[in-house]
């Protein structure tokens, strides 16, 4: 089955979109902040950001300690959350190129979550950074989306110009309103769409450099605090997401999630964990994950379970009753029971993490095996005890 005979299978049996309205499928926000990291929100440890939104959706939720993105760079980070497929498998292994002469993307034969969710009655947008493909047959509408808003790639690539669809809305771009400009919008798209279910996928620009935060939030009488700033005002704009859901009454049939698509650059924090963006040990590939679904998810949940982003598709297409492709290998699995119960146990023997084209990360359990390159061999640490090396050759002499 190819992509086009997965899309028509699932349209037929998706009878109409009204009908999929009426029966009440449930929601999905999406909130994918770019290069935070795991030690940059109070409810994992900072000391130095206040999250309170963040904090509550984390307390009237669950918290992920042991959440994984197979890679730590920003475009195959995504294309892993929206496709279910490890890099090796969508191919968009390295960072994305730099520039709009490029024609590097996202393969059109790849099926993201809106996709999958379109034929079932969905409205489907991508608010913020996509850096999957700036060429026209990479773009979002081409992928899924009903719309798209936002920058095609980074924020410190250029040209930095706002996309609506396929025309430029703004160029040059002030930075410094962008969190609240891809807020409003997202707020718009929820209010147009409150009697239909939705995918709201907003992948933020921030606090990904050059940093940036609003009149409101930013403090130069503090001098090195823009940081924080642009936490705070990421925060807020998690808060006003909640907050546009209850007053919706949308709360009981939808699940938000927050994560990041890799660890911190500049500024940011590991929360003690080794290495940072672009390094494959866990302060690179370990990221914040919350989910919050009043009714459905259990409040105050903490899960030392490990899990993936990979894992975000095919749980909403559960949820949703949306059908899995075929004709390919989804590496992602279904984690809605993990976030329900703190008994529960992830469904995965181990996941994988990559550097480039290579593989250099597997993690089953407490246990993560580590290829350094170059290095005389692999090794394996305890991820229990403060990610010390231990024995390069294993367990069972690895």
């Amino acid at each position: 089955m190819n992509r086009r005979s997965f899309l028509q299978s699932v349209a037929g049996g998706a009878v109409c979109s009204s009908a999929a309205a009426q029966t009440g499928k449930p929601n999905f926000i999406v909130i994918f902040a770019d290069d935070l990291g795991y030690g940059d929100l109070a409810c994992y440890g900072s000391k130095t950001n206040e999250t309170p939104n963040l904090d509550r959706m984390a307390s009237e939720g669950v918290r992920f300690t042991d959440f994984y993105v197979p890679m730590p760079f920003c475009a195959p980070s995504r294309a892993a959350l929206l496709t279910g497929r490890y890099p090796f498998r969508h191919v968009v292994n390295n960072p994305a190129p730099d520039s709009g002469i490029n024609d590097v993307g996202l393969a059109p034969s790849e099926i993201t979550l809106a996709e999958a969710l379109k034929p079932l009655g969905y409205a489907t947008t991508c608010i913020g950074k996509w850096h999957l493909g700036h060429q026209p047959k990479f773009a979002p509408r081409k992928q899924g989306f009903d719309e798209y808003y936002g920058i095609l790639y980074s924020n410190d690539m250029r040209p930095v110009q706002l996309v609506e669809n396929e025309q430029v809305a703004r160029y040059p771009v002030v930075q410094s309103g962008l969190t609240a400009d891809y807020t409003q919008h997202a707020v718009d798209f929820l209010q147009r769409n409150r009697s239909k279910p939705f995918f709201l996928y907003l992948p933020h620009a921030m606090p990904h450099k050059p940093l940036a935060a609003s009149e409101e939030f930013y403090t130069p009488q503090k001098p090195g605090t823009l940081y924080s700033d642009v936490i705070r005002e990421l925060d807020w704009s998690v808060g006003r997401i909640l907050q546009e859901v209850k007053d919706l009454g949308l709360e009981d049939k939808t699940l938000v999630m927050f994560l990041s698509d890799n660890g911190p650059w500049f500024g940011g924090s590991t929360g003690g964990l080794r290495g940072m963006k672009a390094s494959t040990f866990d302060g690179g590939i370990r990221v914040p994950f919350i989910a919050r679904w009043p009714g459905r998810i259990p409040a105050g949940g903490v899960t030392r379970e490990v899990c993936a982003s990979v894992d975000v598709f095919p749980t909403v297409c559960a949820l949703a009753g949306a059908k899995l492709p075929s004709d390919r290998i989804i590496d992602g699995l279904d984690i809605f029971p993990v976030m329900t119960s703190v008994n529960a146990r992830s469904p995965h023997e181990a996941i994988f993490a990559m550097g480039g084209p290579l593989l250099r990360v597997v993690r089953s359990g407490k246990w993560k095996l580590h290829v350094r390159i170059p290095a005389p061999g692999p090794a394996v640490m305890d991820e229990a005890s403060a990610a010390k090396w231990i024995d390069p050759r294993g367990p069972d002499g690895v």
